[in-house]
């Protein structure tokens, strides 16, 4: 069995990498850009974790050719397609073996403490992933413009639309419309204008903290966006429940702002992560290596 186990948790604006020992204790933590797999060509990503890597070791104390005796795990943001993430697990790296997974496997594996169950992400994005009896199930995750359909980022979208026609007098206004109207420059030029400089998904996502200072009061159009967002969720909670998950764990920002909501709807299925991404990865680290030994 290796010595050392190596987590990566890859996100698109930086990434976080821990060597931990044989029991998972952490030796050493460092931190690295951008590591979206689907950013020039992964090529941000495998300088970020090559950088962080020699940091942990150094750090550590540990020869860097102790790599050659470490498992290594990534969790990478822009994982969902296989063919990225073999293409990523086939460069030239210096450990024992690496294997890249999609970064919802980290957050559940890390939700769950490494044991069976389900998980969601509702963050800028969304997306849901269960292990059930050594079986994987997973769904959404698809990005903004064909997926992410519980995300901050789609209903900062659908918040900015429902604004617009209240603005122009086809749907019902409300303090949350104007105030959408308001933060976005004004008027619908300036809203117009804003939509076409560049919108990325956390543009619309950063309108989330706006719209539950509005649900807590009571706003119409929150409350009827809330009840949207809510449906959402109960497909990926009627999903996971058919396929035998036992509990589901919710992660992300906006989903942690739902947990309320969520465990009046739900009771006990839903719960806190146990642990963070980065947890996850280091315990599939070893999970890996365990099976690579069993098989």
């Amino acid at each position: 069995m290796a010595k050392y186990f190596l987590g990566v948790d890859g996100g698109g604006t930086n990434c976080r990498i821990r060597l931990a020992d044989a029991t998972l204790m952490t030796l050493a933590e460092a931190r690295g850009g951008r590591s979206n797999l689907q950013l020039e060509g992964g090529d941000p990503a495998y300088a970020s974790i090559q950088e962080g890597t020699r940091q942990v070791f150094a750090m550590a104390g540990l020869d860097y050719a102790e790599t050659a005796r470490t498992e290594a795990c990534f969790g990478m943001a822009g994982g969902r397609l296989p063919s990225a993430r073999d293409a990523f697990a086939a460069r030239p790296w210096p450990f024992a073996r690496v294997t890249v997974h999609d970064d919802i496997d980290i957050a559940r594996a890390g939700a769950h403490a490494g044991e069976d169950g389900a998980v969601i992400i509702v963050g800028t994005g969304s997306a849901g992933l269960a292990l059930v009896k050594g079986q994987r199930f997973q769904v959404g995750g698809w990005g903004f413009h064909i997926g992410d359909q519980m995300s901050g980022a789609i209903l900062g979208r659908d918040l900015v639309r429902q604004a617009v026609e209240a603005e122009d007098g086809l749907a019902e206004t409300s303090p949350l419309t104007r105030a959408v109207i308001a933060q976005l420059g004004g008027d619908l030029d300036a809203v117009m204008a804003w939509s076409f400089d560049k919108r990325q998904p956390a543009d619309y996502g950063a309108l989330m903290p706006l719209f539950m200072e509005h649900f807590e009061m009571g706003d119409p159009v929150a409350l009827d966006l809330m009840e949207r967002e809510l449906d959402h969720v109960d497909r990926y909670v009627s999903y996971f429940k058919s396929r035998g998950a036992e509990r589901l764990a919710v992660v992300g920002g906006f989903g942690q702002r739902l947990m309320p909501l969520l465990e009046i709807r739900y009771g006990g299925y839903v719960t806190l992560p146990r642990g963070e991404p980065l947890d996850g990865a280091v315990i599939l680290a070893r999970q890996n290596a365990t099976l690579d030994q069993i098989l």
